[in-house]
């Protein structure tokens, strides 16, 4: 911020919605109830500075280069938003999908489907899950908006589609798009193999509104939620990661767990 004081008078700074408490919650790491939802730029922020476990952040370092051993976007948003002399406006970003995604988040449906499988099983708490999403192009879009628009100084704004889908109905989207005529199968956690279950408390949605964004600045999508799933499926068969963990993938278990389904 000292340095950009004598280049410009106003910076943009892509943050997370990971700074909310009830991301915190999700984790397991934020004490206290559920957070209220939906999350409003003024919802709170977490308590709890280290949001991610030592093994999750050496994984994000082999992939964003810009982690450090530190990594927490709540101070970042306080050094941009309290500087006595430059402006800030900060961009609170869901979880981005599309061509380009380091993260192939596509890929545990993918991968199923190129292997064959006829069933897809998800614990139940996951699948009633609702988080934050936003296709690459939309964010960027709105990223736009907020650097090249002076109304935008000083503000804070969420960045997501809306309605917040459940997992189940997000993966039953992505599949349809595919034409796989995949079964899911939603289990007990308890009666769920335990490379699908995801730790913290999945009781804790992370549904935002972005309506301030869409109110002051007129954004809206640009690519409707269908072409953006076709898109993003058609880069990731194009662009597979180079390497796959496939302990995500014990087909042996699955099958062991779809025996006892009735």
């Amino acid at each position: 911020m000292t340095t950009v004081r004598e280049v410009a008078p106003r910076v943009v700074a892509i943050s997370s919605m990971d700074v909310y408490r009830a991301w915190g919650v999700l984790h397991g790491v934020e004490p206290g109830p559920l957070e209220p939802l939906p999350l409003t730029e003024n919802s709170p922020l977490r308590t709890v500075r280290r949001l991610y476990a030592p093994e999750t952040v050496r994984m994000m370092q082999s992939i964003f280069t810009w982690v450090d051993e530190q990594y927490d976007k709540i101070a970042v948003e306080e050094a941009i938003l309290n500087d006595p002399v430059v402006l800030g406006t900060v961009l609170r970003l869901p979880m981005v999908y599309g061509p380009g995604d380091p993260l192939h988040r596509f890929l545990p449906l993918l991968k199923r489907c190129a292997d064959g499988r006829s069933s897809i099983l998800l614990p139940d708490d996951f699948a009633a899950w609702r988080g934050p999403r936003g296709y690459v192009e939309n964010v960027a879009h709105a990223i736009a908006l907020a650097a090249t628009s002076d109304q935008a100084a000083g503000r804070v704004y969420n960045i997501c589609d809306e309605p917040t889908l459940p997992e189940l109905d997000w993966q039953a989207r992505i599949a349809k798009r595919m034409n796989w005529p995949v079964r899911f199968v939603v289990l007990p956690r308890e009666r769920t193999p335990k490379h699908l279950l995801l730790p913290g408390n999945a009781a804790q949605h992370v549904v935002a509104t972005s309506a301030r964004i869409r109110a002051e600045l007129g954004y809206k999508e640009l690519v409707e939620i269908e072409e953006a799933m076709q898109r993003t499926v058609a880069w990731e068969r194009r662009n597979p990661p180079s390497t796959i963990n496939l302990q995500q993938f014990d087909y042996d278990a699955e099958d062991a767990a779809l025996a006892q389904v009735a």
